[in-house]
């Protein structure tokens, strides 16, 4: 660290877990608990995973319990006071999780170096975000709400933004029971339960956006989102998180925009053949994101540092599935901080 600290440089990555929990906890009524044996080797697959990037800020997702993230955040050489997990707490005196961990859906958190100046959850879906799902109804929280964290770099504050966005998978009516109340293979139905889940992944971008705009609008501040966004760089739902072609048309929205990291680092070009996060229906695609605002940018005049190179770590992705600890590419930055 100190040897970073002269340079005031930082490496920053996303990691989705694939249900990291705690061993014999049920996490999901129709998924098998891990076992010790079972725990251990995800534990340590995912250590080695990270160790490579050696990253000083990890945004994390699909995080079950926060016991489990410490003990990986140990491996990696941090402490349990770097791990940030509020909806995975199994701290008793938690006020969201009562010591539980998270339930019926996993969560983000962060692990990082840098001591925390503020910590707050997306948890309640921007008013003027809000959807009226077909057959749901008005979708008003987040499924898996963001985590925003304000972090002090090398004195320099930093707003950190860890997001898991409503997946494509189709969404499909169930009763209370979780029983399915519809035909899962008629086509048409199929269609109308995509379209609920784009609708959903929509608004919570859309209230992310609203949210980010709060934050960057006439500030000086610097601001980097990162997360599984579920969809890739150029789509509807990611650039509704961005507006980074806004700035193609009115140069004023810089102030705003957030721009693909991988697009403006300086080394831009040596890694784009390799470049993939998931393999979606056989697809490889980038759907793990890491975006930063303007200050970020080296030609502009609020400039506060640059991205240096963005690296992709997947090829654990072509092993066979039961080899793979994690089903997701973990992607870094490199980023540099004016002196």
């Amino acid at each position: 660290m100190n040897n970073k600290a002269d340079n005031h440089q930082f490496y920053i990555a996303t990691a989705n877990l694939l249900n990291f929990a705690n061993p014999n906890r049920i996490y999901y009524d129709n998924a098998p608990a891990y076992n010790d044996t079972e725990y251990n080797h995800k534990l340590r697959g995912i250590s080695e995973l990270l160790a490579k990037a050696h990253a000083d800020i990890i945004a994390v997702q699909e995080v079950w319990d926060s016991a489990a993230l410490v003990a990986l955040a140990a491996s990696l050489g941090f402490e349990a006071k770097h791990v940030i997990a509020p909806l995975a707490s199994n701290d008793a005196a938690s006020p969201h999780t009562q010591g539980q961990g998270a339930q019926k859906t996993p969560a983000v958190g962060m692990i990082s170096r840098f001591e925390p100046l503020e910590v707050s959850l997306l948890q309640e879906v921007a008013p003027k975000a809000v959807i009226d799902v077909p057959d749901v109804g008005l979708y008003q929280r987040f499924n898996r709400p963001p985590l925003m964290v304000r972090v002090d770099a090398y004195g320099q504050p930093i707003t950190i933004v860890t997001a898991h966005l409503k997946s494509k998978r189709a969404f499909f009516l169930r009763d209370e029971a979780g029983n399915l109340l519809e035909d899962m293979d008629d086509p048409n139905i199929r269609v109308r339960a995509k379209l609920r889940s784009l609708c959903m992944r929509a608004a919570e971008a859309a209230s992310i956006r609203m949210s980010i705009i709060e934050r960057l609008q006439n500030t000086r501040e610097p601001l980097i989102l990162l997360g599984d966004m579920n969809d890739v760089t150029n789509s509807v739902t990611t650039q509704l998180m961005t507006e980074t072609g806004e700035v193609n048309y009115d140069k004023s929205m810089r102030d705003v925009a957030l721009f693909d990291a991988a697009r403006i680092q300086a080394r831009y070009g040596w890694m784009k053949d390799v470049a993939y996060t998931h393999i979606y229906q056989g697809m490889p695609e980038v759907i793990d994101q890491l975006f930063v605002s303007e200050e970020f940018l080296p030609d502009s005049k609020f400039s506060l540092g640059q991205v240096e190179r963005v690296d992709y770590f997947n090829d654990h992705l072509k092993w066979d599935y039961a080899d793979r600890v994690i089903d997701h590419g973990i992607i870094r930055a490199k980023i540099k901080l004016n002196n």
